[in-house]
């Protein structure tokens, strides 16, 4: 039986990839769904648990971890994220396409698992964005900003990895979506 194609996107933080996700869902015509991953990090304003991520406690995390549920798991910022593997197998084979947006520490996890996987790296032309669009959240203090990107260029040095670039400016968002789009159609005919 054919399965749902597993789409990786991953970027450095400010890289766009949260605006390119909610476009490339909202407009594909294809059967297409973004895995929600489980966090130890607090909501943001206006997040929901089970609409954006499961946000757990560490302990809970733990025990998933120890029952083998998660197909990639990583620290990052010193939270916990991970893809479980029921939120991925369960679509893929209902023929659903599973858009994992995750690190790339994540993506190789994935990779080892699934090779057939298609692997996306968003990322603007220039590092001044990446600084810009973290500064413009106005959710971190001074040191997460710079922790932030210093995790940024160790992700960049890691675009070789990657099928697929994809370039997201701030004026041309409709080129990245539409990109993002076409990769998106192409792994549904490989499958």
């Amino acid at each position: 039986m054919a399965k749902g194609p597993l789409i990786i996107l991953s970027g450095p933080s400010g890289s766009g990839k949260s605006t390119i996700v909610a476009e490339v869902l909202r407009r594909s015509t294809l059967p297409l769904r973004l895995s929600i991953s489980a966090t130890t990090r607090a909501p943001r304003p206006n997040e929901q648990s089970g609409v954006h991520y499961f946000f757990w406690s560490k302990e809970k995390f733990l025990e998933e971890v120890q029952k083998g549920a998660f197909l990639e798991r990583a620290e990052v910022h010193g939270h916990c994220y991970g893809t479980l593997l029921s939120e991925v197998e369960r679509h893929r084979e209902l023929e659903t396409g599973v858009l994992l947006d995750i690190d790339v520490q994540g993506a190789r996890q994935v990779r080892q698992r699934f090779p057939e996987a298609v692997t996306v790296f968003l990322k603007t032309s220039s590092w001044e964005a990446y600084e810009r669009r973290i500064r413009r959240r106005g959710t971190d203090d001074e040191t997460a900003i710079l922790r932030r990107l210093a995790t940024a260029r160790r992700e960049l040095a890691c675009i070789a990895e990657y099928q697929y670039i994809v370039i997201n400016d701030d004026d041309d968002l409709e080129a990245a979506v539409n990109q993002l789009l076409e990769i998106v159609r192409l792994s549904f005919l490989k499958e």
